[in-house]
């Protein structure tokens, strides 16, 4: 038997790094890589590196048309967000304890609901997406503030341990224990945009944290606007809150300054910005007391 690998990012280098490090490089027929421009770190040169040091075949998405395998062989699609067609004996793994969070960045989305425990879900690929029968899952519980590359790191090594325990079952003639999802418990995480980093100041002030620090690095970060230039929210702390006449009429505007940081108003609280960058990732140290921080341009 042989073992075909769709790999993105992190979750992708450590599931392949693993299987490597505890079954050998050998049992790896052909690894398929791409390259993600949505991050600031998408772990490309790190697989086709390992590929590399090992003698592992493999390509870049677009590269090829179709990796063959048949029945005999079995495939796993790693952070992998594209569709991978003719492909009977496929194994996916998503960042999330389905059936709830099917669909796109559930991890992120986990994090903006407090979440206490997050995890990774290997299942059958089928036709309708992330509803295939399980084959097993890991999960680990988490406190907050947690930042989204934290979170990346615990949901990788559960990756890792997951897809190399099922590749193991495989290797070894094992029959693979599987059981359907219940569809009253599904829930749904819908994909993200550019508009879907954009902070909201009619929030309350935890919530606006918990969103700064879940659209982190490696992702571009909170945005925001002061007048009509965009600029990115990366380090914020909540701040003791005070009372405030009209407060709705002044969500988003500098209240005053901590050590030079502004201190801005929210729908409920207050949020220090401890670190905010223009886009081309400039620290903006100096503000004008008379500055509103708004969702869209004026």
């Amino acid at each position: 038997m042989k073992l075909y690998f769709y790999l993105l990012g992190q979750k992708g280098f450590n599931v392949i790094e693993s299987v490597i490090n505890t079954l050998g490089p050998n049992c790896i027929f052909h690894v398929v890589i791409a390259k993600d421009a949505n991050v600031k770190h998408d772990y490309f040169y790190e697989i086709s590196s390992l590929c590399n040091l090992h003698n592992i075949n493999y390509s870049e998405r677009g590269a090829v048309t179709k990796v063959p395998i048949d029945n005999a062989n079995w495939a796993f699609a790693v952070g992998w967000r594209w569709l991978i067609r003719d492909c009977n004996n496929l194994i996916v793994l998503h960042d999330s304890l389905l059936p709830k969070y099917r669909g796109f960045s559930p991890l992120v989305n986990m994090l903006l609901n407090e979440e206490k425990e997050i995890g990774v879900t290997a299942l059958i690929a089928s036709n309708e997406f992330d509803r295939g029968d399980i084959l097993g899952q890991k999960s680990v519980e988490i406190s907050y503030p947690i930042k989204i590359k934290d979170a990346i790191d615990k949901v990788s090594t559960l990756y890792a341990q997951l897809a190399t325990e099922i590749c193991h079952k495989l290797l070894s003639g094992l029959e693979l224990e599987k059981f359907s999802q219940n569809e009253s418990d599904a829930t749904y995480s819908i994909w993200r945009s550019e508009d879907d980093y954009l902070i909201d100041w009619g929030m309350g002030a935890i919530f606006i944290k918990r969103f700064v620090d879940s659209v982190s690095y490696p992702y571009s970060g909170a945005a925001t606007f002061i007048r009509k230039q965009k600029v990115r929210v990366l380090e914020s702390e909540v701040y003791a809150d005070v009372h405030i006449e009209h407060r709705k009429a002044n969500i988003g505007k500098i209240l005053f300054f901590k050590d030079n940081n502004p201190v801005v108003i929210c729908a409920d609280g207050l949020l220090e910005l401890k670190l905010v960058e223009s886009t081309s990732n400039v620290a903006i140290k100096k503000f004008s007391f008379r500055t509103k921080f708004t969702t869209g341009q004026p």
